[in-house]
């Protein structure tokens, strides 16, 4: 069953990288936009739905546990040094962008981590 696991992860990289590339067609540039993004993104919501529906065995899970562990990571670490290279040579407004990008991510880490949160949730926080 894990190969499963590793079946489900595959696909969503496949489909994250064809969305990609059609993304990046369609703003006219010959580059894949966020396909790495996307399949993760992919993959979160199909496990959820699979968890949710009760289509999701726990040696399936350790399949798609395992290669996240190891593969996602280095294809992210990968795509980044390629998105720092073509800023840099891109010029100042690419680095501009990118830099704000992050600023406004760490700036609402602390939004995102309140959203779902009860009272039940708040009362066991240390002050």
């Amino acid at each position: 069953m894990a190969i499963y696991g590793v079946a489900i992860l595959a696909i969503c990289l496949l489909a994250g990288q064809l969305a990609g590339k059609f993304l990046g067609w369609c703003l006219g540039m010959e580059a894949n936009v966020g396909g790495v993004g996307i399949a993760m993104l992919l993959l979160i919501w199909l496990t959820h739905r699979l968890r949710k529906t009760g289509h999701f065995p726990a040696a399936t899970e350790n399949g798609v546990l395992f290669w996240s562990s190891i593969y996602i990571p280095v294809i992210v670490a990968m795509a980044a040094s390629g998105n720092v290279r073509a800023a840099i040579q891109g010029g100042p407004a690419a680095l501009v962008a990118g830099t704000l990008v992050v600023v406004i991510s760490f700036l609402l880490v602390p939004v995102f981590s309140r959203i779902g949160r009860t009272t039940d949730d708040e009362t066991h926080l240390p002050k």
